[in-house]
Formats: structure tokens, C-alpha cells, sequence
């Protein structure tokens, strides 16, 4: 930019005492307290976004005794928790499940993409819960169908790695991989509680 530039005339500069008073800033609102309050605190609960500015030495002082839940008694304390794992937010259960087996639709589906048919057919365990895929996986690497009890996966896998393992074959390593799918496939279905 030239010096004789119609847009260099127009600049301004605030003088340099301005500078410093807005350097400063606020000054400290502990009582008594001169220095600059540079570090935000906040004022409590039901004032969120409101902050006392204090200096470095008494915004330590503030957090040291500050207590969001001061003037709450325990049930108020643990119903502000529970509330705080969705964000404060209204919740609703999910019924669709029991909509389904009555023969009623709570979801609008004009494109029929939930089909009751196939809403409950899924592989269920002994104890009647549905099977996660590597459940589903794990069982069918040892043969078992979905319904299998825990005495059934014992014993199938007991008669399995007696099948495939190599020193009960004479050393031969042939089967190796199978083993060692069976033995993953039980530990899984051990890790998860259905052994």
C-alpha cells in the first residue's frame, strides 16, 4: 500500500493508554482484591454461563470450595446423576418388540421393511435369548444346533478335540486347523456364558 493511498488515511490507531486499560480487563471479584480477574468461575447451579472473574490465587480459593450440589439432598443428587447419562433429555422406552408380537405396528412402514414373519424367527439359545452371529459362528464350527445346552457343547467338544488333535492321531497334523477352530470356538462360547 502506497503511502498517498486514500485507504491509508483512513486507518486509525487507538492510542496506546487504551491498550493497557483493555489488557487488564475486569478487575478481580474477590473482595477487597485489586488485581486483574482473568480466569472464569462459574456462579452455580441453575446460572449456567455465568462466571465470576477472579485473579489466579482466589479462583483457586473459589475452586477449592466450590460445590455444585450444595442446598440438594441425596435423592436430588442421584436423580441429577441419572439424568446426566442422557444429557438432561427426555427418554422413552423401545416397544416395538411387544407391537410386533400383538400384531400392531408403532413404526409407520409403508414399504413393508419390518415383516412380522421374520421379526422373530431368529436363532434363539437354551434359555431362550436370541444368538449374537458369533455365537451362531462358534456353534456351527462344533456342529451344535442354537438350542444346544451347556452339556451338549462340553461334550461335543471333548469328542472333538479327541478327533482332531495330533498326538491322539498318531501325530498326524493334518487336522491342526480344525483344532484349533474348535478350541477358539469353544473359548468364545465360554467368554460369553453360554459354557
Amino acid at each position: 500500500m502506497k503511502l498517498t493511498s486514500k485507504y491509508f488515511d483512513s486507518i486509525r490507531v487507538k492510542p496506546e493508554d487504551d491498550r493497557s486499560r483493555q489488557e487488564e480487563g475486569a478487575k478481580c471479584n474477590w473482595r477487597s482484591c485489586e488485581r486483574p480477574g482473568k480466569f472464569p468461575a462459574p456462579k452455580g447451579r441453575d446460572k449456567e454461563g455465568e462466571y465470576y472473574l477472579f485473579c489466579q490465587h482466589h479462583v483457586r480459593e473459589y475452586n477449592k470450595k466450590y460445590n455444585y450440589f450444595v442446598g440438594m439432598d441425596a435423592d436430588d443428587i442421584v436423580d441429577y446423576q441419572k439424568e446426566n447419562a442422557t444429557g438432561h433429555r427426555p427418554t422413552w422406552a423401545f416397544k416395538e418388540k411387544e407391537a410386533l408380537k400383538k400384531g400392531q405396528r408403532s413404526i409407520h412402514d409403508p414399504l413393508n421393511f419390518i415383516d412380522e414373519d421374520e421379526a422373530d424367527t431368529a436363532p434363539k439359545t437354551a434359555g431362550g435369548r436370541r444368538l449374537r452371529n458369533m455365537e451362531r459362528k462358534s456353534l456351527d464350527d462344533l456342529g451344535l444346533p442354537a438350542s444346544a445346552s451347556k452339556d451338549d457343547i462340553k461334550t461335543r467338544y471333548k469328542e472333538l478335540v479327541k478327533r482332531h488333535h495330533p498326538d491322539l492321531n498318531g501325530g498326524d497334523r493334518n487336522s491342526e486347523e480344525k483344532l484349533a477352530e474348535v478350541i477358539n470356538a469353544y473359548n468364545y462360547l465360554k467368554k460369553v456364558g453360554m459354557v
